[in-house]
């Protein structure tokens, strides 16, 4: 299959799946946060479109990492109390797992790509999947302790990662 189609596809399975997790999480915080997530994977789609029409397009950092930075600050501040199942954390650790194999996949296609805009393009991507994973690791320890992630703010503060320094 050419990259280029396998990519977008990638990308359309993930947004897809941001949006199925937004529609099972109970939790306003988590369900923006899957927007989001599923808004950047067609931000992604639309790049790996342009680079297939040999358009080549800038990939704007995300905003996802100060965004969710914000939602978990104004968590910690609610008195909702979170109750979280095992079968959410499963699907949030799968979710982790894609953003890891996709930043992998875009590392490689990086090393592959012998177009320096193809190979500079896939190195964005690669960095905008890891802060994906990054994301999603830090969801996945507030699902399974909502309580001591809230209490402590570093696991919540992205700081290193919301200038895109990697």
């Amino acid at each position: 299959m050419e990259i280029f189609q396998f990519a977008k596809e990638k990308e359309k399975y993930s947004e897809d799946f941001y949006r199925q997790l937004a529609e099972k999480t109970d939790n306003k915080g988590l369900k923006n946060i899957c927007k989001m997530l599923a808004d950047e994977e067609v931000k992604h789609y639309k790049i790996i479109q342009s680079m297939q029409n040999d358009i080549i397009e800038e990939l704007n950092e995300t905003s996802v990492i100060n965004e969710s930075q914000k939602i978990f600050e104004s968590m910690k501040d609610s008195a909702e109390k979170f109750n979280f199942g095992t079968s959410e954390l499963e699907l949030y650790e799968i979710a982790r797992d894609f953003e890891q194999k996709s930043k992998e996949f875009y590392d490689e296609k990086s090393e592959e790509a012998e177009n320096s805009n193809h190979k500079r393009i896939f190195k964005k991507l690669a960095a905008e999947e890891q802060k994906h994973y990054l994301l999603m690791d830090r969801i996945c320890v507030f699902v399974a302790r909502p309580q001591w992630f809230l209490e402590n703010a570093e696991m919540y503060r992205f700081d290193d990662y919301a200038g895109g320094v990697l």
